[in-house]
């Protein structure tokens, strides 16, 4: 097969679930034990760090590939969705796994796992640690897809588990309160490895963490306790500046309001890595955060595009995103004069408690991402004027954004995203569109 047929193969033949929604989630270990068994259990040949959480799990396991990197490790990343080519999934420094080698995996394994009916998600998964063993990485940073418990990846012991933030998201699957949530994604906590939580904003949350390592045997470490970050404050190129406690100044690369939040949960990793015998020289840690986009290929967060009219996408989809997308909004109203929005989200999220958190004082151009269960724009609109929202439609992210160029004058701002698959739309079309 060639790439392209392979791919086809892998996105026609097993349930995805950027496409399929909840009908491709297929929760338990059982297929993803007998397929890494199959493998000769590849993810036992090198060290892993596990990250879950609803919002920051990609910015923290990029930052911390980049450290790692910038430390002298091979580091393996293996992340989800991807969104422009499926190989953004799974990255050895930095670098995309070859189309050879998917290829070979399919062929290889396809009469095994054909008989286990894996999701697309187990089968990745699977196709990331053999990846990793064969390139020999040192350690490999693993984000979790959904959840903890139950995920695909919860078959690895690591040596530090990470559960950045709770909030809403999933809760068809998780759970329809933070503390059910929490529960689900404290299931990556394992007897001996140190685990760490980035953010609670109540104690009942943290509760189920204490208990959660109580019952595990391990202990919980919680980042916003440490006092790790001294002072920070945005930037107007987008950046942050970070006075850090015991790395000194620190310039962040990726913009946006959330990454305070993050940058606090990768510092406390730091620490805890260092507890385990990881060497993070301070150089490492100064040059992972400044230069985490061109080490990793991170896409999408507080992505900037263009500039007159500046152009920003970011792949923030719930609750909990949009309360710090909205403030860098607001901030970013203090310097242009108008914001245009370029707004798409799926089906199955909670999509009217995320519109009530959207500026009201900005010009809609209301779309949807070309996967199956993006929300049609007329059904949107109709959503967004009941949250006091004005806009117009359009059916295809690219047809919107040439809208809102056409109308957005040099000296104001476009943002486009709602959806991861809003910004995937977008990032796939920038020649079409003139981003560069």
């Amino acid at each position: 097969m060639t790439y392209e047929e392979t791919l086809h193969y892998l996105y026609t033949s097993i349930p995805v679930f950027q496409n399929a929604g909840p009908s491709a989630y297929k929760p338990g270990l059982g297929t993803s034990i007998a397929l890494d068994d199959h493998l000769g259990n590849p993810h036992k040949a090198y060290k892993t760090i596990h990250v879950a959480g609803t919002n920051g799990k990609g910015s923290v396991s990029h930052l911390l590939a980049a450290i790692l990197r910038q430390s002298g490790y091979k580091v393996g990343l293996y992340t989800s969705p991807h969104l422009v080519d499926f190989r953004e999934r799974i990255r050895v420094n930095g670098q995309k796994i070859p189309e050879e080698y998917v290829i070979d995996f399919v062929e290889r394994h396809r009469s095994f796992f054909e008989t286990l009916d894996p999701s697309f998600f187990e089968l990745t998964s699977s196709m990331a640690f053999d990846y990793f063993r064969a390139e020999k990485v040192d350690y490999a940073v693993i984000e979790v897809g959904m959840g903890g418990r139950l995920d695909s990846t919860n078959i690895i012991t690591p040596i530090l588990s990470i559960i950045t933030n709770i909030s809403l998201d999933h809760t068809q699957f998780l759970g329809d309160t933070v503390e059910k949530i929490a529960f689900e994604k404290a299931g990556i906590i394992k007897k001996d490895v140190p685990a760490l939580v980035g953010e609670i904003d109540r104690h009942s949350v943290a509760q189920v963490f204490a208990d959660a390592a109580v019952k595990a045997g391990t202990l919980v470490y919680f980042a916003q306790d440490e006092g790790l970050l001294k002072e920070s404050y945005l930037m107007d190129t987008g950046e942050w500046y970070l006075d850090s406690a015991e790395y000194g100044q620190l310039f962040g690369e990726l913009g946006g309001v959330v990454q305070f939040r993050n940058a606090t949960t990768v510092l406390g990793a730091i620490n805890l890595l260092n507890t385990v015998g990881v060497n993070i020289p301070t150089e490492a840690v100064r040059e992972g955060f400044e230069h985490v986009v061109e080490l990793t290929g991170l896409m999408g967060r507080w992505q900037v595009l263009q500039e007159n009219p500046k152009v920003v996408c970011d792949t923030g989809h719930n609750v909990g995103g949009w309360q710090y997308l909205n403030i860098q909004l607001e901030e970013e109203l203090k310097r242009h004069k108008h914001l245009f929005m370029i707004v798409g989200m799926v089906n199955d999220k909670d999509i009217s408690s995320v519109l009530k958190l959207l500026p009201k004082n900005a010009i809609y151009y209301f779309t949807k991402a070309s996967v199956k269960r993006a929300l049609p724009e007329n059904e949107l609109l109709a959503l967004a004027e009941e949250a006091g929202l004005k806009g117009t439609t359009y059916p295809t992210v690219v047809e919107a954004v040439q809208a809102a160029k056409k109308n957005c004058p040099p000296k104001d701002l476009i943002f486009v995203g709602g959806s991861s698959f809003i910004v995937a739309d977008l990032l796939a079309n920038r020649d079409t569109l003139n981003l560069y």
